[in-house]
């Protein structure tokens, strides 16, 4: 089994990105480039749905920093949901939320994100 696998869903106007497994050195361009097409095909709400995520390293938090000030400067936003205590640490210890929005579940993103748009 790959150490990370990547599926892409729409909901309404926002783009899910699920991670499963592990992001880290040897993982990280895969993750990038799931991030880039997304934004490349003017999908600007991401929510990144982390609950099969095992592990991010500060290479997969850099992928998603280098892409929220683009995101951003077109409306919209890159949310985070479902964190296993582990990565929600790792998140946490780096500062990033208060960085971004974390959600609980997906529900509660979507919702937000919606909320964003009216």
């Amino acid at each position: 089994m790959a150490d990370l696998s990547i599926a892409v869903r729409q909901v309404g106007d926002v783009a899910v990105l699920l991670p499963a497994g592990f992001i880290n050195a040897h993982t990280v361009r895969d993750f990038e480039e799931g991030l880039e097409d997304l934004v490349e095909k003017g999908r600007y709400t991401i929510l990144i749905n982390c609950k099969d995520l095992s592990y991010i390293s500060s290479a997969g938090l850099g992928a998603i920093m280098g892409l929220i000030e683009t995101v951003r400067e077109h409306g919209g936003d890159i949310l985070l949901s479902n964190l296993q205590d582990n990565v929600f640490a790792i998140f946490d210890t780096l500062g990033f939320t208060q960085l971004y929005r974390v959600f609980t579940d997906e529900d509660q993103a979507l919702a937000a994100a919606s909320e964003r748009k009216d």
